[in-house]
């Protein structure tokens, strides 16, 4: 947004070195768990900012180096002011590589350095070579004349790192000075979704983790420059002065004061105290009017790249009470941010650090434009509008703007050709639809009368109990002053876990109601679809064994979402790590049957269906009587339409759980949520965690690990301890065949979530705790509740086939089919 009142005043902006040593404080030290420090080429052990770089002729345990392909390389005629860490260097002269060990699996910094010298026999300033992070390009025909460090921030998610340096042209080489790999902290990228700023500006990107992103800018705003040393991930932050378009409109505010970081915003991860005690504001000293502009910086960036992330960073050092200062943020001439009130972001607290994070569409200007201006709601003594940090990466794995026309191109070729076949199929879909919706109707009338009871949208209170079976009342708006009642103003001692989303609050409400009361970050809209989607889904939606919404609240820039409490927690506390007694077999077999039976509701209780995207331990919940209950709907999408098979979509879910055919294609059917129990499954027999990178590499990954010693038919050997001798062999082997199915490959050879629930009841009945039923009786009926049949039901075997118990556990395999219940058209 352009300056809307032009103006000639200059100022002069007076800014004391005294003043300014005040403001160095250090940031707190972090200490991160991967920290592989590497100088290139080097054999002695180098210094840096408290820092200390190992040379890779030590040969570090945790790094290994390709060797035969590369020398090493000292600079003959290094200055007087030389970085001692740049007079080494490795060169490439074939495709080579560093690995390193990862002991955390989450975020990490990679940062590369670069300092071209000559050699006798290397000219540095010529090389030209691609690099790559685990088989992703982050540099392509990259070359150099002076220094330079590329820094990039990606989600690591095995526990062997690569990075691959390989020449353009066999004659060519690559080389680099110094490797810096090391984890940051969780909440350095949230898993929340940024606004896009651009012509869809109403939409959000909601996959920001799993973006490699390339740092261009890092901006302390109003300040000066910050060096590694002063920063707690050994960052640098350069002045904004020159990157202002008008500086005579700008003005420098500073405050002596450390930041307050108490209301869990932004810390010192996410930018040093200096960034936040220092801000350009407007500049109204000279000003006879009451003139309207804004404070405007171009940030010039690569056209190359399709798309941005900037972050921006407030805090309120200018105020002097809470709620004067309002203001709009454009980027790109886009409003990014209308009527901004740093005082509800902060949970009105001045001098509070905040960021916001945006994802901008990149237009032909070549730069990213970031305006800050005063919004109507200030009165006209008081406009203002500040801005004390920026930082701008790169999306590196986005696809850019040239790939996408050609795509578009080659799309528009491929639709000329297809049009008149499309066309000649009309009808034909067209009867098969309505023939599919005939049978869909059948399908539903079936489904009411298993007993679930699809949401009716009543008006009334949204603090009604509700059971299963009864009239739904739809879940309403609660007023904030009830949920602050109700949790005692978010006493910090009723807090009962966090997540991506927010921190939950045990509360009971005024008629003596226990609630779960889950907060998002106030003010921030970051985690708004995961709190639309809770509402969409579970407004839907009512079953016994998934978590009702009671209400939820949306006021004063709050996001809060009220579910019924589920007083035992998650799964995964009762099967590892928090010291409870262990459940018993039968009572896993039982959570295991209460979950299937919720997600197989989940599936088939609507027409569309609903695929949950985010089943785990932590999201499977325990009530008083060790009930399972589903829960976390944040990720949930509708499924595919009649005449779709799948969606496709951004993938989304948790590592370790995560379907490896919908993060390869992008393609979501509910057989993802199949994959993911099918852990869960694994998770249960064996008590430990889906991914524990502590482990030795071939223990690491349970689903993997767990899977060998199913084919091996050594499933006893692994499974938890405590449940060793306690579980009927045939129970078992129905158990580990279930979950094996669970986990195949690909999504067409997985099974039903109603094939699975049928088959897990069948290992519960094995065991000797269930009663025997007939091979086409419907999964969900509770076993446990009809009188003993003589008929014991055909089930899943190993090998895809049917087998047939005759009542003593010794079972033969028959018939060809994988489900005995899919033989009849009556089976669910």
């Amino acid at each position: 947004m352009e300056t809307k009142t032009k103006t000639t005043h200059t100022l002069s902006l007076p800014f004391s070195l005294l003043h300014l040593s005040l403001l160095l404080h250090l940031s707190i030290a972090f200490t991160p768990l991967d920290n592989h420090l590497i100088s290139c080429g080097s054999i002695a052990n180098t210094p840096v900012d408290n820092r200390v770089f190992v040379g890779d002729l030590t040969k570090p345990n945790s790094v290994s180096l390709s060797s035969g392909q590369s020398i090493s390389l000292t600079n003959p005629n290094p200055s007087s002011n030389s970085i001692p860490l740049y007079q080494k260097a490795r060169v490439f002269t074939r495709a080579s590589s560093y690995e390193f060990e990862i002991k955390k699996i989450g975020t990490h910094m990679v940062r590369l350095h670069f300092s071209p010298f000559i050699s006798q026999s290397y000219d540095l300033n010529t090389a030209n070579f691609s690099v790559s992070a685990n088989g992703f390009s982050i540099l392509s025909h990259f070359g150099i004349s002076s220094t330079v460090l590329k820094e990039f921030i990606l989600m690591i998610n095995v526990v062997k790192f690569e990075l691959l340096f390989v020449p353009t042209n066999q004659s060519g080489f690559a080389f680099v000075n110094a490797i810096e790999v090391f984890s940051v902290p969780d909440d350095l990228i949230f898993e929340y979704e940024a606004k896009l700023i651009g012509p869809n500006g109403d939409e959000v990107f909601d996959n920001m983790s799993k973006q490699i992103l390339e740092t261009v800018h890092r901006i302390n705003v109003g300040g000066s420059k910050l060096t590694p040393f002063n920063d707690t991930l050994w960052r640098t932050w350069i002045p904004d002065e020159d990157f202002l378009l008008l500086k005579s409109a700008a003005k420098i505010a500073s405050t002596t004061h450390t930041p307050n970081y108490e209301n869990g915003g932004a810390s010192r991860v996410s930018a040093p105290d200096n960034v936040y005690m220092t801000a350009q504001q407007m500049n109204r000293d000279n000003l006879t009017t009451n003139a309207e502009f804004n404070l405007t910086w171009d940030y010039p960036v690569d056209l190359e790249s399709a798309r941005y992330f900037v972050r921006l960073h407030f805090c309120d050092i200018v105020s002097q009470s809470l709620n004067l200062l309002y203001f709009n943020v454009f980027i790109n001439g886009f409003i990014a941010y209308k009527d901004l009130d740093l005082s509800s972001l902060t949970s009105h607290t001045l001098a509070s650090p905040r960021f916001i994070d945006f994802v901008v569409d990149l237009d032909n200007s070549g730069v990213v434009r970031i305006s800050v201006g005063p919004s109507d709601l200030s009165s006209l003594l008081r406009k203002n509008a500040i801005l004390n940090g920026v930082e701008i990466m790169k999306m590196v794995n986005f696809m850019g703007s040239e790939d996408r026309s050609k795509k578009i191109s080659n799309w528009v070729l491929v639709g000329s050709i297809v049009g008149g076949f499309a066309f000649l199929c009309v009808v034909a879909f067209t009867v098969l639809l309505i023939l599919r919706r005939v049978r869909q109707k059948q399908k539903l009338k079936k489904t009411e009368s298993m007993g679930w009871t699809p949401l009716q949208a009543h008006r009334g209170s949204s603090l009604s109990r509700l059971s299963e079976g009864t009239a739904l009342v739809s879940p309403g708006s609660i007023p904030f002053a009830e949920i602050q009642l109700a949790t005692n103003n978010f006493d910090k001692n009723l807090i009962i876990g966090s997540g991506g989303f927010g921190i939950v609050y045990k509360g009971v409400l005024r008629d003596n109601t226990k609630v779960a009361v889950k907060r998002g970050v106030p003010g921030s809209r970051q985690g708004l679809h995961e709190f639309q989607s809770e509402i969409t889904v579970l407004s839907k939606i009512r079953h016994h064994h998934l978590v009702s919404l009671v209400g939820f609240c949306e006021e004063q820039s709050e996001m809060i979402l009220v579910y019924e409490y589920v007083e035992k927690g998650p799964l995964k506390k009762h099967l590892y790590g928090s010291g409870l007694p262990p459940l018993s077999w039968k009572q896993r077999l039982e959570i295991c049957i209460g979950a299937a039976r919720g997600l197989h509701y989940l599936h088939t209780g609507l027409a569309q269906g609903i695929i949950h995207r985010d089943i785990k331990s932590t999201n499977i919940l325990l009530d008083e009587n060790y009930v399972a209950k589903v829960a976390d709907f944040g990720l949930s999408r509708p499924g595919p339409c009649l005449n779709e098979t799948h969606v496709s979509t951004g993938v989304k879910g948790s590592f370790g759980y995560l379907d490896p055919e919908y993060f390869r294609r992008q393609q979501l059917t509910d057989k993802s949520d199949i994959y993911s129990f099918g852990v869960v499954l694994f998770e249960v027999l064996c008590a430990r965690p889906a991914v524990d990178p502590l482990l030795a590499s071939e223990l690491v990954n349970l689903a993997e690990w767990a899977l060998e010693w199913q084919k091996k038919g050594l499933l006893d050997q692994i499974i938890d301890p405590y449940l060793v001798g306690k579980i009927k062999p045939t129970s078992l082997r129905k158990f580990g065949e279930t979950a094996e199915k669970c986990l195949a490959e690909y999504g067409a050879d997985r099974p039903t979530m109603g094939d699975v629930l049928w088959n897990l009841e069948y290992a519960l009945q094995l065991q000797g705790n269930g009663r025997q039923r007939g091979a086409h009786e419907e999964s969900g009926v509770n076993a446990q509740e009809l009188p003993a049949a003589r008929v014991v039901p055909r089930a899943l075997s190993s090998d895809g086939g049917i087998e047939r118990d005759d009542g003593d556990g010794v079972s033969d395999i028959s018939g060809s089919q994988v489900f005995s219940q899919l033989i009849t058209n009556e089976g669910r």
